[in-house]
């Protein structure tokens, strides 16, 4: 392994004043998967993204809590496997439909930033998407930890309206606000923004800078009546990615530049505000890219809402200079689940009363690879969702070894080692395994779900 972890050799991380404890930005991205980013091997070309691996770490082996919006949100934030969920969140949550309206995370289910602004001391803010429940003010970003939301509801929204087809959805803490301009623009500007006021706060910072691209975006049709779905990206970035023949993809690749475009105008100005070197940045995506809206997640099987590794395995990068070396490449197990306990080691906050964190910190795997006593095991599942036509799934990693049951072909059984594409399932010639596997897979998800 070719990084350390120098500053945090003793590991202690014991409650600190502010200037010792690190800022956290956390920068999550919207249906972008392994192929969309640069130095993953994509095409579309994103060097602000990329510095933060060339300034730090790339994870070549992390995984999301879900392969859909909403459960990959609320396995973020809460630390816990989305089959805990309350509300049973293991689908997206629809803006228009009638039997969601109250649906989302509740006020029991514990989130970071509460537990970084309680008991951490830290400002946390969010700026950009929500996705984990909307209208009820109990749903919203402010009653779950937040102090600052600037930002959406709902899973989409028009990029240069700021609406879910015609209904308003962009807020400034509570409140509606009217926006113009160009969505992936106006979060920057807000993170920009909140970064400059950090001059004049004692405490450290919670960024999470949620951005909606490249996700399609949610337009208008008058002829239909109705919201649909559309590539919004903007003439400049289409030409900057003219080479890119399919139609498709050159509308995703555009609103993929222009996103990049953020992230580097955001850590120019972490740089410039003297923030850059005790601030971990973490990029991440919510889950696999969809190809019918341009995303990729070759060469990896399987695409979002579906639990191939395609679907689960995304990018994540990390930078903290002084801290981890530049240029390092970890090939850990990790899980976005592991986020939760790590920030509070970070922190200084004890996890010890929080129930049902999921996941392990991931702070001891930025010093070393730490000898493992057992196989890691992982669990996913998503749920039926009508409107959607998706039915549900289930896969189970106990190592290297994954069962994964689907909706439409049946069972399947990789060695991760030797097949990380999926090409060949081992159900027939290793049945004891995938029963073994499915079993744990089952009796994980009735202890998981709520009594």
């Amino acid at each position: 392994m070719r990084f350390f972890f120098a500053a945090l050799a003793a590991l202690s991380f014991l409650p600190a004043a502010a200037a010792e404890r690190p800022n956290i930005l956390l920068i999550f991205t919207d249906d972008q998967g392994v192929n969309d980013v640069g130095c993953y091997g994509s095409e579309i070309p994103t060097p602000n993204i990329d510095r933060i691996a060339a300034e730090g770490v790339q994870f070549t082996n992390f995984y999301s809590a879900s392969s859909i919006c909403t459960p990959s949100r609320f396995g973020l934030l809460t630390g816990r496997n989305p089959v805990r969920s309350q509300d049973a969140l293991l689908g997206a949550l629809m803006f228009m439909a009638d039997e969601h309206a109250e649906s989302g995370i509740q006020a029991h289910e514990t989130t970071i930033a509460e537990v970084l602004r309680d008991q951490g001391n830290y400002d946390t803010a969010l700026i950009g998407k929500w996705h984990l429940g909307h209208g009820a003010p109990s749903l919203l970003p402010l009653a779950h930890g937040f102090d600052h939301f600037i930002g959406h509801t709902g899973g989409c929204i028009d990029f240069f309206t700021m609406t879910y087809g015609l209904i308003p959805d962009w807020y400034h803490g509570s409140q509606h606000v009217s926006e113009n301009g160009y969505a992936t623009e106006l979060i920057t500007d807000e993170a920009i923004s909140y970064l400059e006021d950090q001059g004049h706060r004692e405490k450290p910072f919670f960024l999470y800078l949620a951005y909606n691209a490249p996700h399609f975006g949610k337009g208008y049709s008058p002829s239909d009546k109705k919201p649909i779905n559309l590539m919004q990206p903007q003439a400049a970035e289409l030409k900057r990615v003219d080479f890119i023949e399919d139609k498709i993809r050159r509308e995703f690749a555009a609103m993929t530049v222009s996103l990049d475009d953020g992230v580097g105008r955001v850590l120019d100005k972490l740089k410039e505000q003297g923030l850059d070197r005790n601030t971990l940045v973490i990029f991440l995506t919510d889950h696999g890219g969809d190809p019918t809206y341009g995303g990729s997640n070759l060469p990896l099987r399987g695409t979002k809402a579906t639990l191939f590794e395609g679907g689960i395995k995304v990018p994540c990068l990390m930078r903290w200079p002084d801290q981890i070396e530049a240029g390092s490449v970890n090939n850990d197990l990790l899980s976005s689940l592991d986020l939760f306990p790590g920030f509070c080691e970070l922190a200084g906050v004890a996890t010890d009363e929080i129930p049902h964190l999921d996941g392990s910190s991931f702070v001891p795997n930025l010093k070393a690879s730490p000898t493992a006593s057992e196989p890691r095991k992982m669990l996913w599942m998503t749920g039926a969702h009508e409107e959607l036509g998706r039915k549900g799934w289930l896969a189970y990693r106990e190592g290297n070894s994954k069962y994964l049951q689907t909706p439409a072909d049946g069972e399947f059984l990789f060695d991760l080692s030797e097949d990380p594409n999926e090409e060949k399932s081992l159900l027939e010639s290793q049945p004891e395994t995938a029963s073994r596997l499915k079993s744990a897979a089952l009796k994980a998800v009735e202890n998981y779900r709520p009594k």
